[in-house]
């Protein structure tokens, strides 16, 4: 699989740009700029350096922040680690590459049946290089570099869901949602 390398940090696409609203009952709408929020994060070091730790056995991840409109997690990578292929339910999201390279690869949905579809192309971000997205995006994220990993992900509203997916002839089928409380 080709890897596209961007050599300016990633962009986000159009619909990711606008700040993301979050919404509950009686909350007042708040607009959260994810972007700019990971960066400011991320440029918080005492945050979140002292969470660093790196499992040999999974990813490790850490909250360090749990505001009422989004939430913040670090997560660490190993040589080999990575998550399945996932979304983040109704949760728009934002994360920075603090340490070593990541690989993303991006599933769109299909023009027949909507069902997301594997992209060819795999990008690989590296240390100070970001990618927000919107609601409803599939991808699948992991450290196939020699280096460890670190990256400070962003969500709003608050991750209440996660499906995973697996792969079947190029498309993905889902395979379990998971649930805040329940599976993590």
């Amino acid at each position: 699989m080709p890897l596209r390398t961007p050599t300016a940090p990633v962009r986000p696409p159009d619909p990711a740009r606008a700040p993301v609203q979050a919404e509950g009952p009686r909350q007042a709408r708040a607009a959260v700029d994810l972007a700019a929020t990971a960066r400011r994060l991320a440029g918080e070091r005492t945050l979140w350096a002292g969470l660093v730790d790196f499992d040999p056995i999974s990813r490790h991840y850490a909250r360090i922040a749990a505001e009422s409109h989004h939430e913040a997690w670090l997560l660490t990578w190993l040589p080999g680690q990575g998550t399945d292929w996932h979304d983040h339910g109704q949760s728009a999201g934002s994360f920075v590459v603090l340490q070593g390279q990541l690989t993303e690869r991006v599933a769109t949905p299909s023009h027949l049946d909507g069902a997301p579809q594997v992209e060819k192309e795999a990008s690989r971000l590296r240390a100070g290089q970001q990618r927000t997205f919107g609601p409803s995006y599939v991808h699948h994220v992991s450290n196939v570099g020699p280096d460890p990993a670190i990256s400070l992900h962003v969500y709003a509203p608050r991750l209440t869901v996660m499906t995973t997916y697996a792969v079947n002839s190029g498309r993905l089928q889902p395979v379990e949602v998971q649930q805040k409380g329940v599976d993590w």
